[in-house]
């Protein structure tokens, strides 16, 4: 049985310039399993954002196909079950809030897909009781945190109740708190509902603790496997300007000279014990 719920297949897309035509992508094959987390990692301009936004026909391919759930994102018909099954959260979460009250921007979305009023209250509150943000549902999301508005971005997908969520850098403007807050959620969401994540990111650290890892450059994806998988791939990231986790670099630098420490340990007590053992 397929368990695929997102998958691009030969997927092509080019938009008009002042000078022609310009390609992001040609014939690029991608699916995302029902469940999982996937991050999908790459330098600005590579083409992540394009891809995120073929996954729910926010943008439709120029040639091949992208399949929500079986659905070909091109049929005009499937529309609204495409949206309703894919939510996209951005970047900026300003975009995203269009209510003066916390609890009326979460019911916005439920509102517009004709939710009975009674539903709409079980969703508004069961989605910010997921997002621990229960206590700030009277609140003025304008005076909010940068982290705390994320997770209202995100409470508003999940009253839509889809079954995957991406998120196109939705830490790429916030503080270390904030960005903890947004990525605790994001695995919460997948490890207590199931829902499934695609994260879009240059964050080694937050791609690190999804599992797996798709890396981007130049409008193709270049490898994919975990993230021990691919973060061991020293040279190949630093190829297309990517830096590895810092655990990885260290210990990349002391095999450099000559200590036999191995490169999958990602996290900084497993990187330490690696050291302790190779030094003695």
């Amino acid at each position: 049985m397929d368990d695929a719920i997102l998958r691009a297949e030969n997927l092509k897309f080019e938009y008009d310039a002042d000078d022609g035509a310009v390609e992001v992508f040609e014939d690029l094959d991608i699916e995302v399993r029902a469940g999982e987390t996937l991050a999908i990692l790459g330098h600005n301009g590579c083409g992540k954002s394009t891809l995120a936004k073929h996954f729910n026909a926010v943008l439709l391919p120029t040639g091949g196909k992208v399949y929500v759930s079986g659905m070909d994102t091109a049929d005009e018909e499937k529309l609204i079950d495409i949206r309703r099954t894919v939510g996209m959260v951005f970047q900026n979460p300003d975009n995203q809030i269009v209510a003066s009250v916390v609890e009326e921007d979460v019911a916005f979305a439920p509102e517009n897909l004709g939710v009975p009023s009674a539903e709409i209250r079980e969703r508004v509150d069961a989605a910010l009781a997921t997002v621990g943000m229960t206590e700030y549902a009277r609140h003025a999301p304008h005076k909010l945190s940068g982290g705390q508005k994320q997770r209202i971005a995100i409470a508003g997908v999940l009253a839509m109740r889809p079954k995957c969520i991406v998120l196109d850098e939705p830490t790429a403007m916030l503080d270390p708190i904030g960005r903890r807050e947004v990525m605790r959620t994001i695995l919460e969401l997948n490890r207590n509902e199931g829902t499934t994540i695609v994260l879009i990111t240059h964050h080694m650290e937050e791609a690190a603790q999804c599992g797996r890892v798709a890396v981007m450059d130049h409008g193709r994806i270049i490898t994919v496997g975990t993230p021990t998988e691919v973060f061991t791939k020293v040279e190949l990231l630093r190829e297309v300007g990517l830096e590895v986790p810092q655990t990885v670099e260290l210990l990349y630098e002391l095999r450099k000279e000559g200590v036999q420490v191995p490169l999958d340990a990602l996290d900084v007590d497993e990187c330490a014990a690696a050291i302790a053992a190779a030094i003695g």
